[in-house]
């Protein structure tokens, strides 16, 4: 099978299109012909090796896992003997611990994978992109506690992360502000923002606004900052691992009433991470929510696509199609 390769840290450029030996499943798991993935920027910090901290989780020295990717939609196409929740031919969507992806072909084990059927109103590509929605989700409803009636500011709000959760806090019954460039500020307005400021003409800590929620979905703004542009009881909710936020949290956890918060999304139980991607899929078909794709790019293209994602400015997510010799892609 085709898949990208990196044996070293480093720029796009160290990822490589090979030809590795396919997959064979064990008792527990099941083989996914992968038809969609994309990029995201957490792919790509994991591709840098930095920060320094992240490799904990890749590799210290180098990659542990050569084969990188998070997020996946496909088809089944094996099922281990053990297997009952699927089937072989059901069509699914969702995430690994960012490896594996960016391949044809993929072993996941029934327990403890980030899996569901797909969204049966999504292309494979757009049921790719659902990393976004999955952090904004237990961001919002679990740290944040949203409810209807709140005053909602999204910071980030054109990204993978912020475009999902414009949607969540408008279908959460929020007042949403969503913050972006002057290029995207019509995108988030049509995905339900009710207000949108310009970050680089306007800068919303001065206008005299609160909000019940600030939420950072890209790691540009701090607790500190927006510290006056929360009411009282407000939270700010921070979605990259900052060096100040974590000071931040344990501060506001024991003096004052407002609070900064990060959840380590990507790191829950699989199982609830699961349970998460079956109401996303319910919100995708009901129309409730939808994803956002800037770009296009084919499994071949994945330096392009990540040298792309690193300027930092794409609008939602980057797909990647994965070809078989029996399918051609378009979204």
């Amino acid at each position: 099978m085709k898949a990208i390769v990196y044996k070293n840290y480093g720029p796009p450029e160290v990822l490589q299109l090979k030809e590795v030996q396919k997959l064979t499943p064990k008792d527990n798991e099941v083989l996914i012909k992968i038809y969609a993935t994309t990029v995201t920027a957490t792919d790509c910090t994991f591709r840098k090796g930095k920060p320094f901290i992240g490799r904990l989780l890749t590799g210290l020295t180098k990659p542990k896992n050569s084969i990188p990717g998070s997020e996946l939609a496909g088809e089944i196409e094996i099922v281990g003997k053990n297997v009952k929740k699927f089937k072989i031919g059901d069509k699914v969507y969702g995430t690994t611990m960012g490896n594996g992806a960016y391949a044809q072909y993929i072993c996941l084990p029934e327990e403890g994978s980030t899996l569901s059927l797909k969204p049966s109103n999504l292309s494979y590509e757009e049921a790719a992109a659902c990393d976004g929605a999955l952090t904004s989700l237990p961001f919002l409803r679990d740290k944040g506690n949203i409810h209807s009636s709140q005053k909602v500011l999204i910071y980030g709000a054109s990204g993978s992360v912020g475009t999902a959760a414009v949607q969540l806090a408008c279908y959460f019954g929020a007042e949403v502000t969503a913050v972006c460039s002057t290029t995207n500020l019509e995108l988030v307005k049509s995905l339900g923002a009710r207000n949108v400021i310009d970050y680089t003409k306007e800068d919303f800590t001065k206008n005299n606004q609160t909000y019940d929620i600030i939420f950072d979905t890209v790691g540009k703004i701090s607790f500190n900052k927006c510290k006056s542009s929360l009411k009282q009881r407000g939270v700010f909710l921070e979605a990259a691992l900052t060096p100040a936020i974590i000071p931040q949290m344990l501060w506001t956890s024991m003096i004052g009433n407002k609070k900064a918060m990060i959840a380590f999304t990507g790191l829950r139980p699989a199982d609830e991470r699961t349970k998460d991607l079956i109401i996303l899929k319910e919100l995708y078909e009901t129309g409730m929510i939808k994803p956002v794709v800037d770009r296009q790019y084919r499994l071949e293209d994945i330096v392009e696509a990540h040298s792309y994602v690193d300027q930092g400015h794409k609008k939602g997510n980057v797909v990647i199609t994965v070809a078989h010799n029996n399918r051609t892609w378009q979204i």
